[in-house]
This record gives structure tokens, C-alpha cells and sequence, in this order.
């Protein structure tokens, strides 16, 4: 039987106890809390230190709180704060929408040009209020890019590489340059 390879993605990271039964403030580090924090869920406290298994959730005033069955009183609720909480995912797991991608995924593609030309290599993706920017790196410069459609045209995961269209400036050190 094939083992399909995983890798350990962040989902949250407990903040204060809230009440007297062991219950903590998570913040959500995913973009599916409630299966993440579904009852029933398991996560781990990073490094491996530690399963959590999930008996209640609830949001409350834009906070999600979280009950473990591990974790009984606000003594053990205070000894999680500040622990970063992890699952394991299948690496090559995607979201089923496929204008979504999974910050994991981008990083590392190879980024081209209209023309198919090398550019570079996504560093990371920052989320921004106004919309995500792939951090670039163009021969160790980084470049900020609006991660919009009218920019990044293409992403193909499976090809390992994105489509940044060639505006100038966009991926030069100095737009006087480009011209």
C-alpha cells in the first residue's frame, strides 16, 4: 500500500482561557475552522508534543472558543496559551475551489513571464486587508505583487510555476530600467 506523503500545516494558535472548564480562545490560522475545530477533530500542539481532541467549538464575538478533551480546568487552558496548533495534511491537497489556492502551495513555483521567461521564485504570500501579495524573488530582490488575476493571470500548481504579467516595474529593480 502507497503512503501518501503529508506535511504539518498551522491551524491556530491558542490565545487566553475563557471560563472555568478548560475552554481557550484560538486564532484561526486556516480557512476551514470548522472542520479544523469541528467536534470531534484532532489537532497537535507543535513539535508533537501533544494531541488535542476537540469536544466543542463555538464562536463568540468574532473569537472562536475551543474546548479539548485533554483539558478540563482553566489551569490547564492557562498552560496552552501562546502553543501554535497543527495537523497533518496531504501534501498535494488542494482547495476544491480552483480560483483558491493554499499559501503551502505557492511557495517555491517558478514565476514567468508572458513569454515564458524565468522571472523568479514565490518567497511566501502576505495577506493584506485589501487582497494577498506574493512576495518574489528575483535574484535576491524581493517584489511585492498583488496576487489579482489582472497580474498573476495564471497559476499552475501542478506545473509548479505562475504567470506574472509583464508590467514594468512590476519585477525590475528599477522601472527606469525596464524602459
Amino acid at each position: 500500500m502507497e503512503q501518501t506523503a503529508t506535511v504539518e500545516v498551522v491551524v491556530g494558535r491558542v490565545g487566553r482561557a475563557h471560563g472555568l472548564r478548560g475552554d481557550v480562545v484560538v486564532e484561526v490560522r486556516t480557512d476551514e475552522p470548522d472542520e479544523r475545530f469541528g467536534i470531534g477533530a484532532t489537532v497537535r500542539v507543535e513539535g508533537g508534543k501533544r494531541d488535542l481532541t476537540v469536544v466543542r467549538s463555538r464562536w463568540a464575538k468574532g473569537s472562536l472558543i475551543v474546548a479539548f478533551d485533554e483539558v478540563s480546568d482553566r489551569h490547564g487552558a492557562e498552560d496552552l496559551r501562546g502553543s501554535i496548533l497543527v495537523v497533518d495534511v496531504e501534501a498535494n491537497e488542494d482547495p476544491d475551489d480552483p480560483d483558491e489556492f493554499w499559501d503551502r502551495r505557492l511557495r517555491g513555483l517558478a514565476v514567468v513571464d508572458e513569454s515564458g521567461n524565468a522571472r523568479g521564485i514565490v518567497k511566501n504570500v502576505l495577506h493584506m486587508p485589501a487582497q494577498d501579495v506574493l512576495v518574489i524573488d528575483v535574484d535576491g530582490t524581493e517584489h511585492l505583487v498583488p496576487f489579482v488575476h489582472q497580474l498573476v493571470p495564471t497559476v499552475d500548481v501542478a506545473s509548479g510555476r505562475i504567470v506574472v504579467s509583464s508590467v514594468p516595474g512590476l519585477l525590475d529593480s528599477n522601472a527606469e530600467e525596464a524602459r
